[in-house]
């Protein structure tokens, strides 16, 4: 393995071949599985890459990450948590003062009226405490499955499968499912996988799709998994013009979290006006 854990050689890949039989269900999940189990290998250090001290900044973080890039909430949290550390102080806050704070994160005045919304929600029917069950969870405005089982799993510890674009891209080009709908992707990705493994499966597809296969140019030819990926030559397959796509620590660049966990092999994302 190269640096960062990117292989150095990249093995040929199944190729399909005129009247081969196609892969059957079970040869699938073995490939799925093996796929996880190398990305784990990979990505030892995958995790949730908004910045958070507890479940309610996770909740709000993960509402405000619609439309936009965990590093440029992580760059806007900061003053909206100092300001609005409980969900009595957000749900209390004039409307206003909220959507200042949190314009940088895009369609702010739709984020506003969730984010305070479900503070609302939270002061008046939980006590102030985030749930830890999913079907009290998407009750919250703003609140979908994707963003309920982020905080379930990463807040919880309850398992959880995170489809989201960068998820139902992978799984889609691995062949691991042909659905197009998140519920539907759910539950054909969950019957793949022991449910302990769903939360960390995740956060390495997810590591995976930001930082090597990439929407528009994957970097086929600096992937580690081109081996089991039926999808290969999608992308770039030079290894040295594929080492130039790869993103974030891969690529020897900021991660998205101001305040990445230990074990983090790159550099801290820069606050909010700067550059890093």
């Amino acid at each position: 393995m190269g640096e960062h854990g990117v292989s150095k050689r990249v093995k040929a890949p199944n190729r399909k071949v005129r009247g081969v039989k196609p892969e059957s269900r079970l040869a699938m999940v073995r490939r799925a599985r093996k796929i996880n189990r190398e990305l784990a290998e990979v990505f030892p250090y995958a995790h949730p890459e908004l910045d958070f001290r507890n479940p309610f900044e996770l909740l709000v973080a993960t509402v405000l990450s619609a439309q936009t890039t965990d590093l440029r909430v992580n760059q806007t949290t900061p003053a909206l948590f100092a300001k609005y550390p409980t969900p009595e102080d957000l749900a209390a806050a004039v409307p206003e003062e909220v959507e200042e704070l949190i314009r940088p994160t895009g369609f702010f005045r739709a984020k506003t009226k969730s984010i305070m919304g479900l503070a609302a929600a939270l002061r008046d029917d939980f006590g102030g405490e985030v749930p830890g069950r999913l079907e009290d969870l998407v009750k919250l405005p703003g609140v979908g499955r994707k963003t309920a089982f982020v905080v379930l799993g990463n807040a919880f510890g309850v398992p959880g499968i995170t489809v989201d674009t960068h998820f139902m891209r992978l799984v889609r080009r691995w062949r691991w499912t042909e659905q197009e709908d998140p519920v539907k992707i759910e539950a054909e990705i969950a019957e793949i996988f022991p449910k302990s493994e769903w939360t960390m499966l995740s956060h390495r597809v997810i590591f995976h799709g930001r930082r090597i296969c990439h929407a528009r140019k994957p970097a086929c030819g600096a992937c580690p998994i081109t081996h089991l990926c039926p999808s290969y030559g999608e992308g770039e397959t030079d290894p040295e013009k594929a080492r130039k796509l790869l993103k974030y620590e891969m690529g020897g660049f900021p991660g998205q979290r101001l305040d990445p966990p230990p074990g983090y092999p790159g550099r801290p994302a820069p606050p909010l006006g700067t550059s890093g």
